[in-house]
């Protein structure tokens, strides 16, 4: 085995790893979309919009694992607070009809 060879390996591994990079770091990130993240690094990395494309994606935060569950409790959450308001409207309508009547 040459030197060239040995340096060419070398530098196949590196573009490699540049090429994974936001892959790399989304698995370093514990990401909890990677696979997706690296199949679409995979398939644009190789436009350079892709490549950034995904490191940005790579950077970002993870996403709530379960989004429509959270979706719900803040829905459950709105509702509640709505008829809590409604309701001292209520009790307070109530009372400033029984002072005015009396």
């Amino acid at each position: 085995m040459g030197t060239s060879t040995v340096i060419q390996a070398v530098a196949a591994f590196i573009a490699l790893g540049l090429y994974f990079l936001p892959a790399i770091l989304a698995d370093r990130r514990k990401r909890h979309d990677l696979l997706t993240l690296a199949l679409f690094n995979a398939c644009l990395g190789w436009t350079g919009f892709g490549w950034l494309a995904a490191l940005y994606w790579a950077l970002q935060p993870n996403p709530p694992k379960d989004v429509a569950n959270q979706v719900e409790q803040t829905r459950r959450i709105v509702k509640m607070r709505n008829f809590s308001v409604m309701l001292v409207q209520r009790v307070q309508n109530r009372a400033t009809r029984n002072k005015g009547g009396r």
